[in-house]
């Protein structure tokens, strides 16, 4: 018997995994990419969790198709911020429903806890989860199952229900018992990983689409770095260190071209329709971030075309087009 787990990593989907696992049921550690997650790399942390409890990992990515399909059009709405979270949440079942044959699952299991968040977890949520995603009965969430009507993996046999749990509410008195009963290491503070849920990220995905249309490589383009919008409408992104820097540079988007300079500083990007006059004033922006200690003209480079400007903005000066 064999069932695929909706895994984060934290330590909710962690323990809903290891409850079943104590079952004699193998278990895939399913993540499920959307694209607006951390901008930290989790991927070790999610591996070392999966090691700690005895599942395989595995990652489904669906940037593209949850850009298409859910992010512009939720059927639910969104929740505080940009986050469709019914719809996210449903869409990410559906996948996982989608691929159980071919990895020879049988049902479904998540760590979702009835009533943690108020909106998107309360009883009526996590129906309307089921409804769309046409997982009625494959579902199984053991954290909170005893307080949920039973589950085909349940009403089967293959699951005892007398061994998952009764969790209801935000108290995670019960998740630190069972953490330290598993002698699980490392897990993660509760807390949201989707940036979706954040205003500030909200806020550059309602300016992004309000100059253009947006697409899977437009992605890192909003979760990396400053982002400003200039006077005449163009986006320029300046990298804030060096671990976004480089990130910075790696990304090919034809919506975009790379700003350089030999000086020490920044990495930066800016819209290739971007008119001379914003071209000028995102190359001071930019000498404005790099170390000092230079003088005079400074050439920056706009991918093959050569900008002479000098250093006469200070990055105050910048806060006025950040988004």
């Amino acid at each position: 018997m064999k069932a695929i787990a909706l895994f984060s990593g934290g330590l909710d989907s962690t323990i809903a995994a290891k409850l079943i696992i104590d079952q004699g049921i193998e278990v895939i550690a399913c993540n499920i990419n959307t694209g607006f997650g951390s901008t930290k790399d989790r991927l070790a942390h999610m591996k070392n969790m999966c090691e700690q409890i005895g599942a395989e990992f595995r990652s489904v990515d669906i940037r593209d198709e949850y850009i298409r399909e859910v992010l512009f059009t939720p059927k639910y709405g969104y929740g505080k911020n940009f986050n469709p979270c019914i719809d996210c949440h449903a869409k990410m079942f559906e996948v996982a429903k989608r691929v159980m044959h071919e990895w020879g699952a049988s049902f479904l299991i998540s760590g979702e806890v009835l009533g943690q968040r108020p909106m998107s977890q309360n009883s009526d949520s996590l129906q309307k989860v089921l409804d769309l995603s046409n997982c009625e009965g494959l579902l199984l969430r053991p954290m909170s199952a005893k307080s949920l009507a039973p589950t085909i993996p349940e009403i089967e046999g293959w699951v005892d229900r007398e061994k998952l749990e009764n969790i209801v509410g935000r108290n995670r008195e019960r998740q630190m018992e069972l953490a330290e009963q598993f002698g699980l290491k490392d897990y993660e503070a509760p807390g949201g990983g989707c940036l979706l849920t954040d205003e500030n990220f909200s806020n550059k995905i309602r300016d992004f689409i309000a100059h253009d249309t947006f697409s899977v490589e437009d992605i890192p383009t909003i979760k990396y770095g400053r982002q400003l919008r200039l006077p005449e409408k163009a986006k320029l992104i300046i990298g804030r260190n060096a671990e976004e820097n480089a990130i910075l540079e790696a990304v090919e988007n034809p919506k975009f071209i790379h700003i350089s300079t030999n000086l020490i500083g920044p990495h930066a990007m800016i819209s290739r329709n971007a008119s001379e006059s914003d071209r000028v004033l995102a190359a001071k922006l930019v000498l404005a971030y790099c170390k000092g200690g230079f003088d005079g003209e400074q050439t920056l480079m706009f991918e093959d075309e050569a900008l002479t400007t000098v250093s006469d903005l200070s990055r105050n000066e910048a806060q006025k087009y950040m988004i």
